[in-house]
């Protein structure tokens, strides 16, 4: 279904939450809304294949429709064991729905609940898609410590979010390249301006040099942007010890 969540005028704006009615409309929502998003799938797939181990388990924390999970479950050991965690019911029934899909002798064990909660276990990869900007500042480190510890030397942690720049007049120019990437994608002043809205105080993002020594002070001593289009980055931590 296309995204014309924001295409009439709301009276009364809300803030943005993952309900039925994002859910519906999610895949066309976050491919005209997020750049590079398919590469960043391409990518945490080629990674999985390359550093998941056999008889462990991959996390997706924050899965929303599974597409990650998705993506890592055809490049995983049949011998692995998938995680994928949301707290939004309707996200999760519809990513049961696209899962049971595509057929694989991989399980799945999907979770609604929230994914501080969540242990971290005999882990080689976890995959954060642009969820922890939705996770108060101040629990963040507290996360990536407690997946640290979950995964197998040689794991991985790949974590993908939208950014910020310090500098205003770089902030200034990538936020306009992001806005003509929204128009080029047939969204109107209305919807992109009622979005921003919804999200304000809902999505917190963090800048890049904030990430990396997050994830260096959380225990990963080896970590960089692997992909970066625009505002909207992906980054890979590995535990080497």
């Amino acid at each position: 279904m296309k995204d014309t969540l924001f295409a009439q005028p709301h009276e009364a704006l809300g803030s943005f939450q993952f309900n039925e009615s994002v859910a519906a409309v999610f895949p066309d929502m976050i491919q005209r809304s997020v750049p590079g998003y398919q590469t960043i799938l391409t990518g945490i797939g080629e990674l999985t294949a390359l550093y998941a181990q056999p008889d462990t388990q991959l996390y997706d924390l924050g899965c929303s429709l599974g597409a990650a999970t998705l993506t890592m479950r055809r490049q995983c050991p049949q011998t692995c064991r998938l995680v994928a965690i949301d707290n939004a019911p309707a996200m999760i029934e519809r990513a049961r729905t696209y899962l049971e899909g595509y057929h694989s002798q991989t399980p799945v064990e999907l979770v609604c609940g929230d994914v501080q909660d969540q242990s971290i276990e005999n882990a080689s990869v976890v995959v954060i898609n642009f969820t922890l900007q939705f996770i108060d500042p101040q629990d963040r480190l507290a996360l990536l410590k407690r997946i640290h510890a979950g995964l197998k030397p040689g794991g991985i942690l790949i974590l993908s979010e939208k950014i910020h720049f310090d500098q205003t007049p770089v902030q200034t120019a990538i936020e306009h390249l992001h806005l003509q990437f929204k128009r080029a994608n047939g969204y109107s002043e209305l919807e992109i301006g009622q979005k921003r809205n919804a999200l304000e105080d809902v999505l917190i993002s963090d800048s890049r040099a904030a990430h990396l020594a997050r994830l260096q002070e959380a225990g990963f001593e080896q970590a960089d942007t692997w992909f970066q289009a625009y505002n909207f980055a992906s980054f890979l931590a590995i535990k080497t010890a």
